[in-house]
């Protein structure tokens, strides 16, 4: 990794948070998603399929994180391009060690990541103040000022300056001083984090098949494109394609049907 890629994966970063200076929709729920995340990072990185492979498990244990009353247990946008960025920065075939390396850097970044969202409320409610003197005052340029400017001034200074710590600091002087650091992460915290990665991507699917299985056919047809994949050795894009013209016919089945029905009842 250079220093170049490590300031574009740090800016985004900040660019995939709340409040950021592209809003929220296009930051926090777009760029702060882990499957856009990890193709950002892969095309800065050039390793798409990689990275997105990555973003996948990332994006699965998102779904099993749970968050009691608003509580946040790790920055899913710092998780993610950390962990995606520092695993690629070290990546060299094995895909095993380069998950066990991706959920080692998402771990901590997530942590850093929740501690940076903590300072950063506590210093807003200085900038807080500052907008209420100027709805006191009648001054919108004041208001204007406190939200877009100095808001997204901490925002940007708590987000990509520790991330670009963090990157800098391992994936670019580990990457091109021939450091690895998996290597120096003991084989026991390794597998704990992999286990716990894997189980929160199991409970992540799980909780994701609970809302789309509402019927005994939902689970039959979820076991015959897991039988496609698994046992027939066919692509994902190729289970898709089956899918959708199933669907089709399906839905013209149906369709035809209900409109028998109409006819019926009209006659």
């Amino acid at each position: 990794m250079s220093v170049l890629q490590a300031i574009l994966i740090a800016l985004f970063v900040y660019l995939g948070s709340i409040g950021s200076v592209v809003g929220n929709t296009l930051g926090w729920y777009d760029l702060g998603r882990p499957l856009v995340a990890s193709l950002i990072v892969g095309l800065i990185m050039g390793n798409v399929p990689v990275a997105v492979a990555l973003g996948l498990l990332l994006q699965l244990a998102n779904l099993g994180s749970v968050t009691p009353g608003g509580a946040v247990g790790w920055d899913l946008s710092y998780a993610t391009y950390i962990g995606v960025g520092g695993a690629l920065a070290f990546y060299n075939g094995d895909m095993a060690t380069t998950v066990a390396l991706m959920w080692v850097f998402s771990t901590v970044g997530g942590a850093i990541g929740v501690a940076m969202w903590n300072l950063v409320y506590a210093v807003n409610l200085g900038v807080n103040r500052v907008a209420m003197k100027g709805a006191e005052n009648a001054n919108p340029r004041q208001i204007a000022f406190a939200n877009a400017g100095l808001g997204n001034i901490i925002g940007f200074v708590f987000r990509f300056v520790p991330a670009l710590i963090i990157l800098i600091t391992t994936a670019v002087v580990g990457s091109q001083t021939g450091f690895n650091v998996a290597e120096i992460i003991p084989a026991w915290l390794t597998t704990i984090l992999g286990a716990f990665g894997g189980m929160m991507a199991a409970l992540g699917m799980g909780i994701l098949l609970s809302f789309l299985m509402k019927k005994p056919v939902h689970f039959a047809i979820f076991i015959i494109g897991f039988m496609m994949i698994k046992y027939l050795g066919l692509s994902m894009m190729a289970v898709a394609i089956f899918a959708i013209a199933a669907a089709v016919i399906y839905y013209s089945i149906v369709s035809a049907k209900e409109e028998k029905k109409q006819e019926g009842g009209v006659a």
